[in-house]
C-alpha cells in the first residue's frame, strides 16, 4: 500500500439504513401520525426491556439525559453523598454526578477491560457512598464477580453505563441487567441509533416511576401507578391532579420517530454485534503484541470500535501511529472513551486541581498512547488486515 492510498475509514458507517428511513416514511404517511412520545415509544421500551432482560425501560432524548435522570432519581431515593466514578468515561457520567450534588470519587482502570479496577472500587467504598457508577468502555464488559459480591455485601447500588456496550455480556447475561439502574445511548456513532436518544433500565418499580416523572417535568400524571397518582392527589387536594409536580424534573422526552427507528434497528442489533465481534478478533490478532496491547478481555465484548493502545509508553511511536492513520484516511479518537482522562478537562480541573489527573497511571497511559477506530458490520476484512500491516511496520 502506498502512502497515497486511502483506506477511507470513518468512525461510523451504515448506522441509519435505507430500511430505517423507509420505516420512518411509512409511519409519517399515516393520515394523522403522532409525533410526540406515544405508542411507538412505549413499544420500543417494552421490546428493549425484553431484549435486555429487565422489567422496565424509559426512553429519553439522549444518553446524557439518561445519566442525568438516573442520578436525579438516585438523589431522591438515597440522598446526597459520594458516587464512585472512573476518570475514563463520557463527560455526562461525571457531570450528572456533579449536577445532582454528589461528590465524585475517582479510581483507576483495569487496562484489560478499560473499566474501573474492582479492587480499587471496593477500597474506596465508605458509609457515604451512595452508588458505584461503572462504565462499560467501548464494548468491553467491566463487571467481575468480586465487584458484584462486594457491593452487595456493602449494600451499595451499582449503576451501569452501557452507552458504548449494547449487547456485551458477563457470565452469559447482558450488561445493563446487573445494576440497580443502567443507561444506554442511541447516538449515531453507537451500536444502534435513534439519531439521538437514550434508555434508562431497571427492575425497581419505584425508581422506574420516579424516572418516568422526572422525564416530563416531574409530573405525577406520568406515573403508570394509579395508586401513586391517587396518593399525590389525595395529599394535595388544592392542586389539579393532572398538574402535580412531585420533583424538580426535566423535559427530556423522546419523539415517536425515535421509537420507530429504535424498533427497526433493534431487529438487527444481535446480528450486527456478532459481525463486530469477529472484526475485533481479526484486528487484535493482526496487531504486533510487542508494540500494541492485544490482551483485552474480549469474552462477552460487543465493540463498535477498535481499541488501539501501545503496550508501553512511547511518544515517538505514538506520533508515527497518528500520522499514519491520518495519511491513510483512518478516522480515530485519541484517548479512547470521552477523549481520555476526564480529570484533565477544564470543568474538573476547577474542582480537583491540576495534579489529580496524574494519580491514575492506567488512564494516563491510554490518554496519551491510545485511540479508538470505527468498527461496523460492513467493514471490509481486507481493510482491517491492511491497517494492521501498516501500523505494525511503524
Amino acid at each position: 500500500m502506498t502512502t497515497a492510498e486511502s483506506l477511507n475509514w470513518p468512525l461510523m458507517d451504515d448506522n441509519i439504513t435505507r430500511g430505517d428511513l423507509d420505516a420512518l416514511i411509512a409511519y409519517l404517511q399515516q393520515p394523522q401520525p403522532r409525533l410526540t412520545h406515544g405508542e411507538q415509544v412505549r413499544a420500543f421500551e417494552r421490546e428493549w426491556s425484553e431484549w435486555l432482560g429487565v422489567k422496565y425501560s424509559v426512553l429519553v432524548n439522549s444518553g446524557a439525559s439518561a445519566n442525568l435522570l438516573t442520578m436525579a432519581a438516585l438523589r431522591e431515593q438515597f440522598g446526597g453523598g459520594e458516587v464512585i466514578v472512573p476518570p475514563l468515561t463520557w463527560v455526562s457520567d461525571i457531570t450528572s454526578v456533579l449536577q445532582n450534588g454528589f461528590d465524585p470519587v475517582f479510581v483507576d482502570i483495569d487496562r484489560r477491560t478499560l473499566g474501573m479496577d474492582a479492587e480499587q472500587v471496593l477500597r474506596e467504598v465508605t458509609r457515604d457512598t451512595r452508588a458505584v457508577f461503572l462504565t462499560h468502555i467501548l464494548g468491553y464488559n467491566a463487571l467481575t464477580q468480586p465487584l458484584l459480591d462486594g457491593l452487595a455485601a456493602r449494600n451499595v447500588p451499582l449503576i451501569e453505563d452501557c452507552c458504548e456496550s449494547h449487547g456485551a455480556t458477563f457470565n452469559g447475561r447482558k450488561v445493563g441487567s446487573f445494576g440497580l439502574v443502567s443507561n444506554f445511548s442511541f447516538y449515531f456513532a453507537h451500536h444502534m441509533s435513534t439519531i439521538e436518544g437514550g434508555m434508562i433500565c431497571t427492575n425497581d418499580e419505584g425508581l422506574y416511576e420516579t424516572v418516568r416523572m422526572l422525564r416530563s417535568h416531574g409530573m405525577v400524571r406520568e406515573s403508570t401507578s394509579e395508586a401513586r397518582r391517587q396518593q399525590y392527589a389525595e395529599a394535595r387536594p388544592d392542586l389539579t391532579p393532572d398538574f402535580i409536580f412531585a420533583f424538580p424534573g426535566y423535559n427530556v422526552r423522546p419523539t415517536e420517530l425515535m421509537g420507530v427507528l429504535g424498533r427497526a434497528q433493534l431487529k438487527r442489533l444481535d446480528t450486527n454485534n456478532e459481525a463486530r465481534r469477529e472484526n475485533l478478533r481479526l484486528f487484535l490478532a493482526g496487531l504486533d503484541p510487542a508494540k500494541f496491547q492485544t490482551d483485552f478481555a474480549v469474552e462477552g465484548s460487543s465493540n463498535y470500535a477498535f481499541t488501539l493502545v501501545l503496550r508501553e509508553p512511547d511518544a515517538a511511536l505514538w506520533g508515527r501511529v497518528e500520522a499514519a492513520l491520518r495519511a491513510h484516511g483512518v478516522e480515530f479518537r485519541r484517548g479512547l472513551s470521552g477523549g481520555g482522562n476526564q480529570l484533565r478537562q477544564p470543568y474538573l480541573r476547577r474542582i480537583v486541581g491540576d495534579e489529580e489527573c496524574e494519580k491514575y497511571p492506567n488512564v494516563e497511559h491510554v490518554h496519551f498512547h491510545g485511540c479508538y477506530i470505527g468498527n461496523y458490520p460492513t467493514l471490509e476484512k481486507t481493510k482491517i488486515q491492511k491497517l494492521c500491516a501498516l501500523i505494525n511496520a511503524l
